[in-house]
């Protein structure tokens, strides 16, 4: 064959493998409302970016011609592009191929790229549509069932990458076993509602195993995984929305550890003064207001990026910008629990702080905190190791960490969400806050239990032990004690939080030699 004839050969067989697994299965694949493997890479990465390795691999390394069943790309979409202008590398799991299983050749293809991810430090997604590890029929494939695909290497090359570069895996479709630690491992972990679940057991091998009858929404999709179990971060309507949400979250994180996160230009002035602050915090502590409010009303275009936003509501976890730099704010939503502390925001919190802490994205704190919640219910759940996970993740984070306590600051609660203890970079106050070991009324409960007792009206007694006790832990009587910073005018709120952004561009914390801390988990 001339030159000619060799490359258009090589033009044949890439035009074949780039059909996937045919019209009749990505009809299939439409009709589920999803996009196909190779849709879904050009809608995430910037046009005409992308870069594909391994478009010729087959399963088990046939040629197409050798088997009754070919398997293009071997069933997954591999390459590098760019998002936003940045590079990354994107693994796109192809369900029309033997359902986007996991084969040695297509893991191989995988493994590359998480090689080239480690390397060059450069972002890693996965968006997933996948039955998990492959099973054949095949006798060739007999000496691959042992070694499940070699996935062992993705799970512990998946935790090399950890807090390396930012990492991803968007739930597009099924996710099970193998493909199930893959967002178990990630960073970041959106499903699109009512096409994706995860699993590491599918129904089949749920009914054979437990005898549970249970469909795939049932056991792991995204309603469970965004509300009960806190696996998942995200919920989307559709992939089109779901890769929107992958390009936006990337855009707040640096490529790499080591960097600072790319800082935007904001027509929202830094030193912008929302009148609405004055209105949104109530004055009687025990009335319930959304902190998402406050959020928006501080930071730039009044857009926050929330991250599991309808699993553990009495506290809020998201990304934003103040003044075109990126932010995690963690804050207490006395909507829900009255903001109380429980053991699953604990652990958001947690995973949450060490999050930004691994990819220099500075932390702000909004405090209204009654407590840690209390009860046999939550000791049996190990509320003091949950707890204490989020007090390590805090004390340890070496980013800048700016706090300011909207109302109350009680307990542990208080220092768990970066009281003074915990190297603040700024401790502000707003006139409504108090900070105290507990509230005034949960003083005279423990510490007057007799007089009550003995009172002839126990509630009247109690209002006024409690209104005695009130003006010590005034904000201002803090303040006295030079225990904050400042106590400021919330419409002030954000120019302040921009001026120590910006002072604190190059914190730097010495921690002790050490390998590593010890988690409590």
């Amino acid at each position: 064959m001339s030159m000619r004839e060799k490359v258009a050969e090589l033009l044949r067989r890439k035009a074949d493998a780039q059909r996937m697994g045919g019209e009749e299965r990505l009809r299939r694949q439409r009709d589920r409302g999803k996009l196909d493997a190779r849709t879904r890479v050009a809608k995430l990465l910037d046009p005409d970016s992308f870069v594909e390795i391994g478009l010729l691999a087959t399963h088990l390394g046939k040629l197409p011609e050798e088997s009754d069943r070919p398997s293009p790309a071997d069933g997954v979409v591999c390459g590098t592009g760019l998002v936003g202008g940045r590079p990354c590398c994107v693994a796109s799991y192809d369900f029309t191929v033997h359902g986007g299983s996991i084969g040695p050749t297509g893991e191989r293809k995988v493994a590359r790229l998480r090689e080239l991810a480690l390397r060059e430090r450069i972002p890693m997604v996965w968006l997933v549509d996948s039955a998990g590890a492959r099973l054949s029929a095949d006798p060739e494939s007999a000496q691959f069932i042992s070694g499940f695909a070699d996935t062992g290497y993705l799970f512990r090359e998946q935790s090399v990458l950890s807090g390396v570069v930012p990492q991803v895996a968007a739930m597009m479709g099924p996710g099970a076993a193998g493909t199930a630690y893959i967002p178990g491992l990630a960073d970041f972990v959106p499903m699109v509602r009512g096409t994706s679940s995860m699993a590491i057991g599918g129904p089949y091998l749920v009914k054979s195993v437990v005898g549970e009858d249970v469909t795939e929404e049932q056991l792991g999709g995204s309603k469970v995984h965004t509300e009960v179990s806190g696996c998942a971060d995200l919920e989307l309507a559709d992939d089109d929305a779901c890769l929107a949400a992958v390009r936006e979250y990337l855009g707040y994180f640096p490529l790499r550890c080591g960097e600072k996160p790319p800082r935007l230009p904001s027509t929202d002035p830094a030193d912008r003064r929302d009148e609405s602050l004055l209105d949104l915090v109530p004055d009687d502590p025990r009335k319930v207001y959304d902190v998402r409010k406050v959020i928006a009303a501080i930071v730039d275009e009044a857009h926050l990026f929330e991250i599991k936003p309808r699993w553990a509501k009495s506290l809020v976890t998201a990304l934003a910008r103040v003044d075109g730099r990126s932010v995690g704010i963690v804050a207490n939503n006395p909507m829900y629990l009255g903001g109380v502390l429980d053991v699953d925001s604990a652990d958001k919190a947690a995973r949450f702080v060490n999050l930004c802490d691994a990819f220099e994205i500075p932390l702000v704190f909004l405090q209204d905190v009654p407590v840690f919640m209390v009860g046999s219910k939550v000791e049996r759940q190990g509320i003091i190791r949950h707890g204490a996970k989020m007090l390590h993740a805090v004390s340890s984070a070496t980013v800048p960490k700016l706090t300011v306590v909207l109302r109350k600051g009680y307990g542990a609660g208080y220092y768990v969400m970066n009281g003074r203890a915990y190297e603040p970079d700024v401790l502000l106050a707003w006139p409504t806050a108090e900070i105290s070991v507990m509230g005034a009324e949960g003083m005279v409960a423990i510490a007057a239990q007799k007089l009550l007792r003995d009172a002839q009206d126990p509630a009247a007694e109690k209002a006024r032990l409690a209104a005695a006790i009130r003006p010590y832990i005034d904000v201002y009587r803090v303040a006295a004690l030079a225990h904050v910073d400042d106590v400021i005018d919330p419409r002030d709120t954000r120019r302040l939080l921009a001026h120590y952004l910006r002072l604190t561009e190059s914190r730097s914390i010495e921690r002790p030699s050490r390998k590593h801390g010890v988690t409590p988990v």
